[in-house]
């Protein structure tokens, strides 16, 4: 591992408040997936944990001289744990870190369970509210349903609807993409409800249990988001970004991101189980048993020692880390080797390309030929074999 210094900090730290839910998912990589580690874990973390985190993620901004950290609460459902718990959790966060940082707080949820007095408890910590939700009942009822199959859509609405009347607490939406959903028609509705950011991502899969596809040779996971592309596009009065356009454009343009998904920067985000574990990247969960365990904790370990964990040395390494084909691919700086599940097979590990290769390459060089017809100069070239997206309409995807 480079000294210390070289090393590029965690900045995001997402501490997994609730390890229950309210409604069951069935693309859960928590609770539907080969890992079940939620069943030997504190159903709530306790506040102990949540101050020792708090202390390492102060001790961790002050040896890189970080100005702010993020720290996302996320679950499961963290407003399970109820606002005067959830107060309580917040407070030892805050009382950890003490003066070595700003605490900029977000909280990842369904929607479902929001109410004014959790608002209210919001504006005291300045505390930004993200909401997942797929489009409208038709599309987020195909997998967002209670523990008894019954829709979920009215209440996370609500939810939204309510959070609406606090604008500057909006985070924005968070959407899984699903083929059987008309792309445009799952834009337009959650552009609908005005957030600062829809964002779109990837089914969990890898090489061992690929996406869902309809069996044609076409990308159709990158002509979805293209379809998106156009969407967003499509009026002058919208008003939210679409994350993963705009991280395409960035990249493309130059700008060395930080994002998990896309770009060969090193990820910055940790996250700390409810009894204080410690996991490089939570979703690795949907790859295999105890992929994402580190065997590292809040209370023994620095988030410095971390960095130097095995696990995580690609996440430092860039480039080396991705397979031969990644690494000699022109768009491998805007691509990055998708993102890290993604790319796993038992065979060869992580050194695989993404099971959305073809996807991404797609999208990717639609998003750049729409920048070069408005004149930009994108920094990743586009080769004579490159998939054609000049059409002036999409194709669909259904």
């Amino acid at each position: 591992m480079s000294p210390l210094e070289e090393v590029v900090p965690f900045r995001t730290f997402v501490l997994k408040v609730v390890n229950r839910c309210n409604i069951d998912c069935d693309y859960c990589y928590v609770f539907n997936s080969k890992d079940q580690a939620w069943r030997h874990l504190p159903v709530r973390m306790n506040v102990e944990a949540a101050e020792e985190a708090g202390r390492r993620i102060g001790e961790h901004a002050a040896t890189h001289a970080l100005p702010s950290v993020n720290v996302v609460l996320h679950g499961g459902e963290p407003l399970l744990a109820g606002p005067h718990y959830m107060t309580r959790l917040l407070d030892a966060v805050r009382a950890g870190v003490r003066e070595s940082a700003e605490v900029r707080f977000e909280v990842q949820t369904n929607g479902t369970l929001l109410t004014e007095t959790w608002l209210d408890l919001f504006e005291r910590y300045e505390l930004t509210v993200g909401v997942s939700l797929d489009g409208p009942g038709t599309a987020n009822d195909q997998h967002r349903l209670t523990h008894r199959g019954r829709s979920s859509t009215a209440s996370a609405v609500r939810g939204i609807e309510l959070l609406r009347t606090r604008p500057h607490l909006f985070a924005g939406l968070l959407a899984v993409v699903d083929l059987a959903n008309d792309p445009v028609e799952v834009h337009d509705y959650l552009a609908s409800f005005e957030p600062p950011v829809i964002d779109f991502g990837l089914p969990h899969a890898t090489h061992d249990d690929p996406p869902f596809r309809s069996g044609t040779s076409v990308p159709e996971y990158g002509v979805w988001l293209s379809r998106v592309h156009y969407a967003w596009l499509a009026r002058s009065d919208w008003r939210h970004s679409v994350r993963m356009l705009e991280d395409i454009v960035a990249l493309s343009s130059g700008v060395r991101s930080a994002v998990e998904t896309l770009g060969l920067a090193p990820p910055t985000t940790v996250v700390v189980e409810s009894d204080g574990t410690i996991e490089g990247v939570d979703t690795l969960r949907s790859v295999e048993d105890g992929a994402s365990w580190l065997g590292f904790d809040v209370f023994r370990h620095s988030f410095d020692e971390v960095l130097d964990h095995p696990k995580l040395l690609h996440r430092q390494s860039g480039l080396a880390a991705l397979a031969k084909k990644c690494q000699e691919c022109p768009l491998v700086a805007v691509c990055g080797g998708g993102y890290l599940p993604h790319r796993f097979s038992s065979t060869r590990g992580y050194r695989n390309p993404s099971v959305y290769c073809a996807d991404l390459e797609y999208l990717i060089r639609h998003v750049q030929a729409s920048l070069r017809e408005h004149g930009w100069s994108t920094l990743a070239s586009t080769p004579s074999r490159s998939i054609s997206v000049a059409q002036t309409e999409p194709p669909s995807t259904r």
